[in-house]
């Protein structure tokens, strides 16, 4: 009975921690529009390249419509970031949320009309990227606003675990809507989950942002933000180290189909899983980093610790030829990307003043606009040495330059929260 007594308030406090952020109805908030925007890109992105691909048949254009999704980060996500510190955030994300919700309609009526020409699907991932390079800063900046200063690494994780799981259940569902309603359908389902952001978005209260920005110009505002970032050694440091993974780590999931059918000589079935494997460790991370999050205070261990497991599973996953064991390591994979990221951006987050959030935050979501670079240059490099010897090659270089940034910049080891 005694045991009993102390297994329950144990049990308690660690469900507590584990969720504890969700406690405050403003980030509740935030986090079920979270969920749902996640749930329409993911909707979004299966259906653009099936009816692409069904238009086309070209891999090529396919790769080009997936670059182009991340290009108006590296274009627009500066000057979301000036936005961001100079306007209403709330009024921000409710005019960003609209132009998603009306496009995404406007997309479902075209294609059910049956008038749908290529340079539409291109027009319309320009168009709704050019948003989202807007909406997802604002929406990492108003984290730190909503709940105290010890619940953000919980926060943070929350919010990628909830990210996570629509990345291991939303292709999945992309394409069974597909089969059930068409692809016309999916748009006008992704338009429906952008009206419950809409309605999160109504319901939550937000700090107003700080009125310093206003006081002097657009460009000088945007040169304070490039100035504070160079100047502040600690989050100049943490900025280098996330393009780490986003050029050399990354990338190996362009690939994952030379793996499924060369390497570990598995059906379509298995590629679905290949893709799935890091979503689900990522999701396990997330949580356990969210529990430990109060008791963990050497979160610049954690950094440094993700990143270097992450290019030792990543190499190790590149020597494997059993489909089973390929699958624990990018469970592994996933794992410690999530865990390094997270921590980096509750960091940055933790470290940076509110007035001068928006632009850090934005400068902190350029890598973003990389990330095709890297799948590209994965590409050509695995034409020539095969993929299991380019990503083994990734996993090195990922290992090599944490360990590094450990050596050379020592602030990092030594951040606590």
């Amino acid at each position: 009975m005694q045991a009993e007594h102390k297994a329950g308030p144990l049990a308690a406090r660690f469900r507590l921690q584990t969720f504890s952020s969700l406690r405050h109805l403003d980030y509740r908030y935030l986090w079920v529009g979270t969920m749902l925007m996640s749930a329409g890109q993911w909707i979004q992105q299966i259906t653009l390249g099936w009816l692409l691909y069904d238009l086309t048949g070209s891999s090529v254009l396919l790769g080009a419509l997936n670059g182009l999704r991340a290009l108006p980060f590296l274009v627009f996500s500066p000057i979301a970031g000036v936005a961001a510190d100079r306007m209403d955030r709330r009024k921000l994300l409710l005019n960003t949320q609209s132009i998603l919700l009306v496009t995404a309609l406007g997309m479902g009526a075209l294609v059910a009309s049956g008038l749908l020409e290529i340079w539409h699907l291109f027009l319309f991932t320009l168009i709704t990227g050019a948003a989202w390079s807007f909406n997802e800063p604002v929406r990492q900046t108003l984290v730190p606003n909503l709940v105290p200063k010890e619940e953000l690494t919980n926060a943070i994780a929350l919010h990628a675990a909830g990210f996570n799981l629509n990345k291991i259940i939303g292709p999945a569902l992309g394409g069974l809507l597909i089969a059930l309603f068409g692809a016309a359908g999916n748009f006008f389902v992704q338009g429906l989950a952008y009206a419950g952001v809409l309605v999160t978005i109504y319901a939550m209260r937000v700090p107003p942002t700080p009125v310093q920005a206003r006081q002097s110009t657009v460009v000088a505002n945007l040169k304070e933000g490039f100035a504070y970032v160079w100047s502040t050694p600690t989050v100049f440091a943490l900025l280098l180290a996330d393009l780490v993974p986003r050029i050399f780590a990354l990338p190996y999931q362009a690939l994952m189909p030379i793996f499924q059918k060369d390497v570990l000589r598995v059906g379509p079935e298995g590629l679905g899983m290949l893709m799935a494997a890091p979503g689900v460790g990522a999701l396990l991370s997330t949580l356990l980093l969210a529990s430990i999050a109060h008791s963990f205070r050497r979160k610049g261990l954690l950094v440094l610790g993700g990143l270097i497991l992450l290019g030792i599973f990543l190499f190790l996953f590149s020597r494997t030829t059993s489909f089973p064991l390929a699958l624990l390591m990018l469970v592994a994979v996933g794992g410690c990307q999530i865990v390094f990221m997270a921590t980096t951006m509750t960091m940055v987050q933790m470290i940076i003043p509110d007035a001068l959030r928006g632009r850090v935050m934005s400068l902190y979501m350029l890598d973003r606009g990389l990330t095709p670079a890297g799948s590209l240059l994965a590409g050509v490099t695995a034409h020539f040495i095969g993929a299991p010897a380019t990503v083994g090659m990734m996993g090195l270089i990922v290992i090599i330059l944490a360990v590094l940034v450990a050596w050379r910049v020592p602030v990092i080891r030594k951040l606590k929260a």
